[in-house]
């Protein structure tokens, strides 16, 4: 009777290792996001339980002014998805054909708050009226939402007169924020999303500007490059759990 020779454990081990690691593995998808400065803090979080149901797909975010991306978007950057602080940026760009009109959507309203450092002197409720205000930070409102909505909410409150000399502008609202913690300025105005981010926690104080005060911040965004994976990640935004965690920083939600 012939003997027949079976693999050791071992050796069937190795064959299965070779096999698998000369077998196609599914490349990792990235997906490059264009996002207003005020989502920082945010999109952070969104972006770790985001992939936790989608590993497959990199996520690579560049934060600015929603104005400056605009502009870059209509000389065709590279970017697959916009999140704008004005959703009259996505707009636009659907309007001049440069991204399908369906792919339009908003994801939140946003909030403007004066923030002062934690060992200010300065009460922010009062900081914009206060004779021992010096510089006072903004961001640039000739493309920064956020700048724009200080500028008409300090026309509002009858100050931006006397502070107008006093300003300091930031290329976003977030590098606005590092102005007044670099003390390049006393206090200014900034995204509440941004004041409320758990690691700024303990670092400042501030009083939010009553929402009568300066127009209806709608924050939107569009899909520039239709995929899978950028209908994937706007679905998860405006879904429940991405919902909840714009909620947590400050956005106000679509609808309510």
């Amino acid at each position: 009777m012939q003997k027949r020779h079976y693999p050791s454990t071992a050796a069937v081990t190795l064959l299965l290792t070779f096999l698998s690691a000369c077998a196609p593995h599914s490349r990792p998808h990235t997906l490059s996001i264009a996002a207003a400065a005020d989502l920082n803090f945010a999109l952070e979080e969104i972006s770790r339980e985001f992939r936790k149901s989608h590993p497959a797909t990199v996520l690579r975010i560049a934060y600015g002014s929603s104005g400056n991306f605009y502009a870059q978007l209509r000389n065709h950057a590279p970017f697959d998805l916009f999140l704008s602080a004005d959703v009259e940026f996505p707009r636009k760009l659907a309007q001049e054909g440069l991204a399908p009109a369906d792919s339009v959507f908003v994801y939140g309203v946003g909030r403007i708050v004066v923030w002062v450092p934690a060992q200010s002197p300065l009460d922010p409720a009062t900081a914009l009226q206060s004779s021992t205000l010096r510089h006072l930070a903004i961001a640039n409102p000739q493309h920064a939402p956020y700048g724009r909505a200080a500028e008409l909410a300090m026309r509002s409150l009858g100050v931006y007169d006397s502070v107008e000399k006093k300003l300091v502008l930031g290329e976003n609202v977030a590098q606005t924020l590092q102005f007044i913690q670099s003390g390049a300025a006393d206090a200014g105005i900034v995204a509440l999303s941004l004041a409320i981010a758990p690691s700024l926690r303990g670092q400042g104080r501030y009083w939010e500007i009553p929402l009568d005060l300066y127009p209806k911040m709608e924050q939107g965004g569009v899909i520039m490059n239709d995929s899978a994976d950028a209908r994937a990640f706007r679905s998860w935004l405006l879904a429940p759990d991405g919902r909840q965690i714009l909620k947590r920083y400050g956005f106000f939600l679509p609808g309510e």
